[in-house]
């Protein structure tokens, strides 16, 4: 290990004091942290409009400022676009993490502050290392590159000559990464930054497959794209040929469940380490601090002030109230001037000593067309297990409500692409039905005997199919997402306009 990995190594571990004390005084940092931000935010027109100043402790805050969307903020976050200074934060803002949250054509503008960047964003990814670090005394993750997927950037349309800079989350963490960081990742930023996704790819391939790396971090859809990409180039069958040292893969942004099998295959390595970790265009909230289980450490001290939305009742708590294994909609107060602002995730506790979490779907992406209340989750795990049964694997999939008519009984419409398809499609979608009602005791119900809901109707794609509808939209690459569960039919109506080249 050279000497500059055992600095960066050394420093890393002087930071588990910090994690533990996160583990030991959540509700405590909690408080002072949402005092601080709301004496940073007290003079911003927000504050003022909303009486920061008289927000003393959470009840007043509570009590004062609103719960809030995106759309909510729309026109406080065009004043900013513009250079209007002191909305929502007295700092000015030179960077937004561009984000569709799905697909929608409609994008979303979030701010991003040095400060933000700093006490939380690259704060909790130090964390993450360390904690890495901590587990792992023989790591040699620092003396190859970590690889980074990254997604894009440009001048904000709205005001070009003033200096603000829009993009993907991931462009914007690394256009502005520390010193120490910037020396292990590969590849060099303006690959890692080139809009163009296909021929970035392709770019990235080329040089990565000549490299040591030792780390990914990254969506698993586009990271098995790159593997493929490079096993391609290289004529090789087994990923480890090409990267014999790779360690890790920090994924995020979709469930890894139904991804697991497909990288244990690409990456046939028995010590082959995988976190989770939960981080999104408002922040970094939590990662997977422990190999025993797929929950994640929510990060109390790191920036952001939380609350949770009760799904049943609707009511708004603060972290000290919250119960094991109820769905909770997530809120945050951010130092990028976000306040009680809903992220649209639903969230779920599994510990709250420590405070560990998963994510269970979003707000806006379920299935409920016949009181079935399917989420994301469900989805997941089913066609996760349904993979498994059939010896298959798949790329992505899309699936919404088939609504009752005068001839046929509802049912649920899929589209699924495959890695590896089933050998029989009766039998996948057969499995597929029944890991669903294992799941979700109200599709069960629905499903009994046909009374309510029929089996589902799954339309079999060819490879290639959603990047090519993600190319159609201009949404391919970086951080957009294929929204995998929809109560609306607007969606999977569109793809199918698309879907015979690919049956």
């Amino acid at each position: 290990m050279g000497i500059f990995s055992k600095l960066t190594t050394f420093y890393l571990s002087n930071r588990i004091k910090s994690i533990n004390n996160n583990k030991g005084n959540a509700i405590k940092d909690q408080t002072s942290l949402l005092i601080d931000l709301l004496n940073i935010g007290k003079n911003t027109n927000y504050g003022i409009k909303y009486n920061f100043g008289e927000a003393k402790d959470y009840n007043t805050f509570k009590d004062l400022v609103p719960v809030v969307e995106y759309e909510d903020l729309t026109s406080d976050i065009n004043k900013i676009l513009i250079g209007e200074k002191k909305v929502l934060w007295p700092d000015n803002f030179k960077w937004f993490a561009k984000s569709s949250g799905t697909t929608n054509d409609k994008s979303k503008f979030i701010p991003v502050s040095i400060d933000s960047l700093n006490m939380n964003h690259y704060k909790v990814g130090q964390d993450l290392l360390a904690q890495y670090l901590n587990h792992n005394k023989e790591s040699k993750i620092f003396d190859g590159y970590a690889l980074a997927l990254g997604g894009s950037q440009q001048i904000t349309p709205y005001s070009p000559n003033s200096g603000i800079y829009t993009g993907d989350i991931s462009a914007v963490l690394l256009k502005n990464l520390p010193f120490w960081s910037r020396v292990y990742r590969t590849p060099s930023i303006d690959i890692a930054l080139n809009p163009e996704w296909e021929n970035k790819i392709d770019t990235m391939a080329a040089v990565t497959s000549k490299q040591n790396i030792t780390s990914i971090s990254g969506v698993p859809t586009w990271t098995i794209v790159l593997i493929k990409k490079v096993l391609d180039l290289t004529k090789s069958k087994n990923i480890l040929d090409v990267w014999p040292n790779l360690e890790l893969f920090i994924h995020g942004a979709v469930s890894f469940d139904p991804y697991r099998q497909l990288f244990k295959e690409l990456i046939p390595k028995k010590d082959m380490n995988y976190l989770e970790t939960y981080n999104a265009s408002e922040g970094f909230f939590a990662f997977q601090d422990t190999f025993e289980s797929n929950a994640m450490l929510l990060m109390t001290n790191h920036g952001i002030f939380y609350e949770f939305e009760d799904l049943q009742s609707g009511e708004v708590l603060p972290l000290e109230n919250v119960e094991v294994d109820k769905q909770y909609a997530l809120i945050i107060s951010t130092y990028s001037g976000l306040w009680r602002y809903k992220v649209g995730d639903t969230i779920l506790f599994k510990s709250v000593n420590p405070y560990r979490v998963v994510v269970t779907g979003r707000t806006k992406q379920f299935i409920n067309a016949f009181g079935e209340e399917v989420i994301v989750q469900n989805s997941d795990k089913a066609i996760s297990n349904a993979c498994e049964k059939t010896n298959s694997s798949f790329y992505n999939y899309t699936a919404a409500p088939l609504y009752i008519s005068s001839d046929k009984k509802g049912s649920h419409e899929w589209i699924i692409e495959f890695i590896k398809e089933p050998e029989d499609r009766k039998v996948f979608t057969k499995v597929l039905d029944d890991e669903l009602m294992k799941l979700n005791s109200d599709y069960e119900a629905k499903r009994y005997k046909n009374i309510a809901i029929g089996p589902p109707r799954i339309n079999f794609v060819k490879s290639g199919f959603f990047d090519y509808w993600l190319k159609s939209k201009k949404k391919l690459g970086g951080q957009h997402k294929i929204p995998r569960l929809s109560n609306q039919r607007n969606y999977i109506e569109e793809m199918k306009k698309h879907i015979t080249r690919f049956l």
